[in-house]
């Protein structure tokens, strides 16, 4: 794909997978391959950073009464309770990068998948990286509930198995660029 073209397709891009299975660099991949077209969604959350994350790069930090404000406020299309702290996806965040001309990517779990196709009012589309066998899977993470719920017929519009990384990339663009239907 030529570096600055733009998908038909311009709905929000929600990539979902295990831990380890690649998703982050896939995404981090299509940004790098196509500047000034994608931009992720950066998550709020109500944990302190960690060494060196950078405020409004890898998350929004914010107290815990802020936090539980913006959900009393629907502010959220999804947000759940990990590790004893709040995360969530912010809808302003979305509309603000879609008005700049961007396609939001989305990096959001099972959980959040489920809020989103649920009640968020967000027609994206939906990716989920799968590793190339559960065995593999399996020794690293135990994420099995996770491929179960993938395998969902019309959970997911892309099942991408990464077992090559170009060519799970490749796949992955593919799909970002294919007309609309």
């Amino acid at each position: 794909m030529a570096p600055n073209t733009t998908p038909r397709d311009r709905r929000p891009i929600v990539i979902s997978s295990p831990s380890g299975v690649g998703k982050g660099t896939l995404s981090q991949k299509l940004l790098d391959s196509h500047p000034g077209t994608f931009t992720f969604s950066v998550s709020r959350t109500t944990r302190n950073p960690r060494p060196g994350e950078v405020e409004g790069v890898n998350y929004y930090f914010v107290p815990l009464d802020a936090f539980s404000y913006l959900v009393s406020q629907h502010a959220f299309v999804e947000h759940e309770v990990f590790g004893g702290h709040q995360y969530g996806t912010s809808k302003q965040t979305i509309t603000d990068q879609t008005a700049k001309g961007l396609i939001v990517v989305l990096d959001i779990d099972m959980n959040g998948v489920k809020n989103l196709k649920a009640d968020s009012g967000i027609d994206a589309r939906y990716v989920f990286i799968k590793p190339s066998s559960f065995e593999e899977l399996e020794t690293r993470l135990r994420a099995r509930i996770e491929l179960e719920y993938a395998n969902t017929p019309g959970v997911y519009d892309k099942i991408i198995v990464n077992d090559d990384l170009e060519r799970a990339y490749k796949e992955f663009e593919g799909f970002v660029y294919r007309p609309m239907s």
